[in-house]
């Protein structure tokens, strides 16, 4: 009896030893699923976190190119503009410098001269308030006499520099203001200018 009791113990010793041992496996299994579950994710995880830190490193090296390319296009518009503008005011101070009383004279004495025996009406001269009076001294009165025509001189508060002649009392002009001359000279030297600037010449 007393070895019966011995084997029976024995029995349930291996028995119990045995299934412990197959829970124990049983957990190791369950954490190493759930170890690689985790560490598959982290994976996952990490690789999410790196494609979108490069796509955002890529989305700003973009943004800063284009930003960089935007403000060489801003500067160099810039500069064009400058120097446009600083080729309009060398026009302007070289007409303005060459329009002075007693070349406008000359210049006017010429165009009668030419133009005004071709109509009969009089002739009409608009000029700056401050340069008329010097330029009805240097001429007015000997054309008068070679042309036989009247002659008119007026200010005008419109015009800044040179002239406007008519040959037909009003109606029509010739403009040789300092802002059309500008104007003229500047659409001969813009487009020179621009080949320059844009290295085609």
């Amino acid at each position: 009896m007393a070895e019966e009791i011995k084997d029976l113990i024995k029995k349930i010793q291996e028995e119990g030893i045995k299934a412990a041992e197959d829970k124990a496996k049983e957990i190791e299994l369950e954490a190493k699923r759930k170890a690689e579950a985790i560490l598959q994710k982290a994976q996952a995880d990490a690789e999410k976190i790196i494609s979108e830190a490069d796509e955002k490193v890529s989305r700003m090296e973009q943004s800063a190119k284009a930003s960089v390319q935007q403000a060489g296009r801003d500067s160099l518009l810039s500069l064009k503009h400058e120097i446009d503008t600083m080729l309009t005011r060398l026009i302007q101070s070289s007409i303005a410098q060459a329009l002075s009383p007693a070349e406008m004279a000359k210049v006017i004495v010429e165009l009668i001269k030419k133009f005004a025996s071709h109509g009969k009406e009089d002739v009409l001269v608009l000029l700056k308030k401050e340069d008329l009076e010097k330029v009805e001294k240097e001429f007015l009165n000997r054309l008068k006499d070679e042309t036989k025509k009247g002659i008119l001189l007026k200010p005008s508060q419109d015009i800044s520099g040179g002239f406007l002649i008519s040959f037909d009392s009003g109606k029509s002009h010739f403009d040789f203001t300092d802002k059309a001359l500008a104007e003229y000279m500047s659409s001969f030297l813009k487009p020179h200018l621009i080949k320059i600037l844009n290295g085609t010449i």
